[in-house]
């Protein structure tokens, strides 16, 4: 992420800057745009819809629509070279709010081709707090880097080489269980999902902060590739499964935001990671898996790996005895079905909980929506031959049956948060590129941050 395309605020600098008008949808007669711009707006139709641009020596015009400060990032993302200043008074969140989307509109993902860089510099309102700012951005942007590269370079060994750079630049302990050692260690689980790849599944381990502190693990979900092993997907679904770690890279962009931000939390991170893919020694449709935490798991499908590979990483997690314990993955399609690529799903049996996280997400402009652990739909998952079936046996509520899955594997004493993210935009809007997108970390880290951390 670009951090000189937004400066800290300086008086002489400001007055120096060309005025930036944020301008809500036909409300631009109350802006204080001067003549000269509100002419210009007249003349091409600006009307103030979320993300129009219009610049002239005396000013720029950015639409707010109905008032959302993402759509700032399309002044960063259109404005010729220079430097700009937000006109108006802001509430501190609402201008750290802008500084934010104006840094979101500076993301590129050119790690393949060479894209035309933004010009604009802003200079912050005063009162923005610019290291929160920059550290979302940043989380933001780590997300869409890592969803967006594809799984050629972006295996289980790269995922690991991502965690150990994070935890090397903030004193954090880490370790790596790798292939076989998995069985020996009692990870029989990733070790099956991930045994057929040509690079060997790994059970990556972050640990910081004090050790008398809040335990808070994050655990994500590493499939860096899903064919769907045995029970292969069609071209369509496996077109997108470079995203399938998008778990991965949530977890590991918001506890680097919990590091930089120095919140006083036992920290874990856990992350499976492996590739999904088919070989001799694939695991197969009928296969009964043990697991860590003692239960026997009847395989009915292959394509649903993720809640196999997060199960054993959840059953190490509560051997900890955490305060909270927070799961990020890709996990069904039906919970695309149910809401959309742009509203994930989360499940949380703790109302206070749930109702904070919801209140943090408005704040944040993080949606998420609750969904129901409902304990009637447990008996889909009964299995006659094993302690339970990883799927349902029918076709219906399938987010559903995935998160009542995972819950037999969470803590008992502590609450759980699970999110059924798409980690995906398929189409662009301001400072929301089409391709890699973060869902819930904001919300996540604003609750972390003022119920867990001391």
């Amino acid at each position: 992420m670009k951090h000189d395309l937004l400066t800290p605020y300086d008086e002489v600098a400001a007055k120096s800057a060309r005025p930036l008008y944020f301008v809500p949808e036909n409300a631009l007669s109350e802006s204080g745009a001067p003549q000269s711009l509100a002419s210009l707006a007249t003349l091409n139709g600006f009307k103030g819809s979320a993300g129009a641009v219009l610049v002239n020596d005396d000013g720029a015009l950015c639409g707010a629509g109905e008032g959302d400060m993402a759509a700032l990032a399309a002044a960063a993302e259109k404005l010729p070279e220079g430097d700009f200043f937000l006109k108006g008074d802001f509430e501190p969140a609402v201008a750290t709010k802008a500084a934010m989307a104006w840094l979101l509109g500076g993301y590129r993902f050119d790690r393949y081709k060479d894209l035309a860089p933004p010009r604009a510099r802003l200079i912050a309102p005063a009162n923005a707090d610019l290291d929160a700012a920059r550290r979302s951005a940043d989380a933001v942007a780590l997300v869409r880097d890592l969803v967006n590269t594809p799984a050629s370079d972006m295996g289980p060994d790269a995922i690991e080489a991502v965690a150990r750079d994070i935890a090397l630049a903030h004193d954090a302990a880490i370790s790596v269980t790798t292939g076989d050692d998995l069985l020996t260690e009692n990870f029989p689980m990733v070790h099956a999902v991930g045994r057929a790849a040509a690079i060997a599944p790994r059970l990556i381990d972050i640990t910081y902060g004090p050790a008398d502190a809040p335990k808070v693990t994050l655990v994500g979900k590493g499939v860096t590739f899903d064919s769907g092993g045995l029970n292969i997907k069609g071209a369509a679904g496996m077109a997108l499964m470079k995203k399938d770690m998008g778990g991965a890279a949530h977890v590991l962009a918001l506890g680097r935001m919990i590091m930089r931000a120095e919140l006083k939390i036992r920290l874990r991170i856990l992350v499976p990671a492996v590739e999904n893919a088919i070989s001799g020694n694939a695991f197969r449709p009928g296969d009964v898996l043990d697991s860590r935490a003692g239960m026997s798991v009847e395989i009915g499908n292959t394509d649903a790996e993720g809640r196999l590979i997060l199960a054993d990483a959840m059953a190490l997690a509560r051997e900890d005895n955490p305060a909270l314990v927070v799961t990020l993955a890709t996990l069904t399609g039906a919970a695309r079905v149910a809401l959309g690529p742009e509203l994930p799903p989360f499940y949380c049996d703790d109302d206070d909980l749930a109702a904070a996280l919801e209140a943090a997400a408005r704040r944040a402009d993080d949606p998420v929506w609750r969904m129901p652990l409902w304990p009637g739909y447990a008996s889909m998952l009964a299995s006659s031959v094993a302690d339970i079936s990883h799927i349902s046996n029918g076709p219906f509520a399938g987010s559903i049956t995935a998160a009542l899955f995972l819950k037999r594997f969470a803590p008992e004493t502590a609450p759980w948060m699970h999110f059924d993210i798409y980690a995906w935009r398929p189409k662009s809007a301001p400072g929301r590129p089409a391709g890699g997108e973060a869902q819930a970390i904001r919300a996540l880290y604003d609750v972390i941050a003022t119920r867990f951390a001391h």
